[in-house]
């Protein structure tokens, strides 16, 4: 009988034990499996794209910022140099228009100082529009005051006068270079601007009225574009006594010569001019002509 119980119990202990072994379908084990296969699979989501989404964005910009620059840069600056850059021509002017009806009287002055203001206060006086070639020299002379008084009547007349530069010494241009004829016209506008803010360009007048091509040019290139000579010259620069005109004379020349587009040749120191003129504007104007500035006759802005 004990013997019958122990080989029972010793039965019931070995079954047991196998069933703890193989385990159940509530056996946790398979869980740690699909979370390493998530994990595993997270990595490449995560890290390729952010090198992949650089590389596309810097192609672009970079390429979009370097080729407008030097396609847009040149078309801009070209124009603008060609444009401050470009001389501007010269032109010699005998006369105006022929078919103008107008007469522009011009009177220089870089020499003999009398009767130049006696001459610009009777033409202030009757309404005498004019055009004053002056000097550098005359405006700085230091023994006569009179340059600079006619400047000071051109300044507070400007509606009735025109001024343009002679030179500061009065040299024949031709033997001068380019430079020593810049350097001319750059003193004298400086000794102007101390009494005037007018501006003598672009009008020229050549000493003796010698010019050629190359001073054309070269008076051109500072801005003088004019250079004003005439068809109707007084010699009123030359004195009774070495054979110049009376004031008869000079009266009888411009009266006979002068026509629409005339430019006249006077001096603010001729001899006889200050008497002559009084004629010379009647007979003038009794012909139905009009006196205007050099820069009128021209349509010179």
């Amino acid at each position: 009988m004990y013997r019958a119980l122990t080989g029972l119990l010793l039965l019931l202990l070995v079954a047991g034990g196998s069933a703890a072994c193989w385990g159940g379908d509530d056996d946790p084990a398979p869980t740690p499996t699909p979370t390493e296969t998530a994990t595993a699979s997270s990595t490449p989501t995560t890290v390729s794209p952010p090198p992949a989404t650089a590389t596309a964005t810097a192609t672009p910009t970079a390429t979009a910022t370097a080729t407008p620059s030097p396609t847009t840069a040149p078309p801009t600056a070209t124009p603008t140099r060609t444009a401050t850059q470009a001389p501007q021509p010269g032109m010699v002017i005998e006369h105006g228009p022929r078919d103008s009806g107008a007469v522009a009287l011009t009177l220089d002055m870089g020499g003999r100082v009398e009767p130049a203001l006696d001459i610009m206060n009777w033409l202030i006086a009757n309404d005498v529009r004019a055009t004053i070639f002056m000097t550098g020299a005359m405006v700085e002379n230091p023994n006569t005051d009179a340059g600079r008084e006619v400047l000071q009547l051109l300044d507070a007349h400007r509606d009735q006068f025109d001024l343009g530069n002679h030179s500061y010494s009065h040299p024949d241009f031709r033997d001068l270079t380019a430079a020593e004829m810049g350097d001319e016209l750059a003193r004298t506008s400086a000794a102007i601007a101390g009494y005037t803010s007018i501006d003598p360009r672009p009008l020229f007048r050549p000493p003796f009225g010698g010019q050629d091509a190359e001073v054309v040019a070269g008076v051109a290139a500072a801005g003088y574009t004019r250079t004003i000579m005439w068809d109707v010259d007084t010699i009123d620069w030359r004195p009774e006594s070495e054979g110049g005109p009376t004031a008869a004379d000079i009266v009888a020349k411009v009266e006979s010569r002068a026509q629409g587009g005339s430019i006249v040749l006077m001096h603010l120191g001729g001899y006889n001019t200050f008497e002559a003129l009084p004629a010379i504007v009647a007979n003038l104007r009794a012909r139905g002509l009009e006196l205007v500035t050099v820069s009128e006759l021209l349509g010179v802005e």
